[in-house]
């Protein structure tokens, strides 16, 4: 490894290339990291499909901590620079060079989509910026000196306060302000509680069937393994979880992703009383939470039992992912193990807390997901429509919630209409890429995911239109 501390560049063997990182400032080498990983890839010095080194190799050749590796990792996976898949490791995402400029209508960039249906992810041209703002100033108006120092690795008390209200409001969640964790959103979280339970002795994780390959090698990147529940007719058999006898298991009750099923009575008495006999635990996912339209929201797992469910949840799909701010509701003996873990190095942007906790408390955040639920919802209703019209042999699924609905495919069309897409410049998501490895499934459907939140107001017709082409 060579250095030339003056300029801030590092060569990373691993890589193959200079990586130019500044070390100093907020986020530290985080921070440093990532924009150097980012830079390399915007300027083509990382190209698509490239193969990253592991996280323990690059860390081992920069000489920096592996976990500094892993989080800057994920959040590139996060910002889609990045993919990472379990069994082919992490790699230059496809389309993740930018387009250097705006074409003219009707020109598009070779190699580039110009219409995207990714799911995951909101409309982030509807980000609140005005109220978000209003309510910065008045937060930082109000914050106290000591809140521009390093700060409790919990989070600032005035936004742990603000979502346990809100929390206990909306989701049913039981807490106290002091058993809740703000962390970098839910894959800081996922991966705090992966090393713990690895030191705790646990070897393996139940997952569900279907669901994000990242979340997967979060929990692999400590050293577990993840072990794949059954999917049947009704969603996810949490009762295969004495035959399985895994350590913990991580669900997502609500709103399964991608299937869009929520976990049943039965399948959550069965994981409850599971998690009692052996004393495990259960990570609730609150997937797509606030998003419901045709059901009344069904209450958080963790009000079951707030002593053997951990909640995880996120800003990404109700504000922007690029908030980077989640949370976790964590048992109360539990919280000083986290918090030690994470430490002040990890502590989110307090001022970016102080807003977040004065958007909630203000209930602008109310308001903001209320009229995103009647966007989303005239999305949604906007799809099913068109589809059954244009293309009235596909079933779609899993629409009562969310940001995604699963498009059912005729037999080994998949593969077929997802290279139609691409020709067509439309990104799309095939339900392949969400199975476990290890999947049991009672039938395995060729299908779409599509996440119809993505498009703006102006681009969404022409992607409807650009989607009802490739379908058979």
């Amino acid at each position: 490894m060579g250095t030339d501390p003056g300029a801030g560049r590092v060569r990373g063997g691993g890589l193959g290339i200079d990586l130019h990182i500044e070390p100093a400032g907020p986020g530290g080498l985080r921070k440093g990291l990532t924009s150097a990983l980012r830079e390399a890839v915007r300027g083509g010095r990382l190209t698509p499909g490239t193969r990253l080194p592991s996280s323990r190799t690059l860390a081992a050749d920069l000489g920096i901590a592996r976990n500094t590796v892993a989080d800057a990792y994920a959040d590139l996976v996060a910002e889609g620079w990045l993919t990472a898949r379990q069994g082919s490791g992490t790699r230059v995402a496809d389309r993740a060079v930018p387009r250097p400029e705006t074409p003219a209508r009707g020109r598009r960039v070779p190699g580039r989509p110009e219409f995207t249906l990714q799911p995951g992810t909101p409309d982030l041209s509807a980000f609140p910026r005005a109220e978000w703002l209003r309510a910065a100033r008045r937060a930082l108006a109000r914050a106290p000196h000591d809140a521009l120092g390093y700060g409790d690795p919990r989070g600032r008390p005035e936004l742990r306060q603000a979502l346990a209200g809100y929390l206990a409001r909306v989701r049913g969640v039981r807490t106290h302000p002091d058993h809740v964790v703000v962390t970098a959103g839910f894959a800081q979280a996922l991966l705090v509680l992966g090393r713990l339970l690895a030191r705790r002795g646990v070897r393996e994780v139940a997952v569900e069937s279907y669901g994000l390959d990242l979340h997967r090698d979060l929990l692999t990147d400590p050293g577990l393994r993840t072990r794949a529940l059954p999917w049947g007719p009704r969603g996810t058999d949490t009762g295969a979880l004495d035959a399985l006898a895994p350590g913990a298991v991580l669900l997502t009750p609500g709103h399964q992703f991608p299937m869009g099923l929520p976990l049943s009575p039965e399948g959550r008495a069965a994981a409850l009383g599971w998690a009692r006999r052996t004393g495990s635990l259960v990570l609730e996912d609150d997937f797509d939470g606030e998003f419901r339209y045709d059901r009344q929201p069904l209450g958080a797992l963790q009000d079951l039992d707030p002593d053997r469910v951990v909640y995880l949840g996120s800003a990404s799909k109700s504000l922007a992912p690029g908030l980077r701010l989640g949370w976790m509701v964590l048992p109360g003996r539990l919280v000083a193990e986290v918090t030690a873990d994470k430490g002040p190095g990890w502590a989110c942007g307090a001022l970016d807390q102080l807003t977040l906790a004065e958007f909630l408390t203000s209930g602008a955040y109310d308001r903001h997901v209320r009229a995103m639920r009647l966007r989303y919802r005239r999305r949604r209703d906007q799809l099913v429509a068109a589809l059954a019209e244009r293309a009235p042999d596909v079933k779609v699924t899993g629409i009562a919630a969310g940001l995604h609905a699963v498009l059912e495919l005729p037999p080994g069309t998949e593969r077929s209409v997802l290279q139609a897409a691409a020709r067509q410049g439309l990104s799309l998501c095939g339900l392949g890429m969400f199975r476990h490895p290890e999947a049991v499934t009672h039938r395995q459907p060729d299908a779409l995911v599509v996440g119809y939140g993505v498009p703006s107001d102006s681009a969404w017709p022409g992607t409807l239109d650009a989607l009802c082409a490739v379908l058979p």
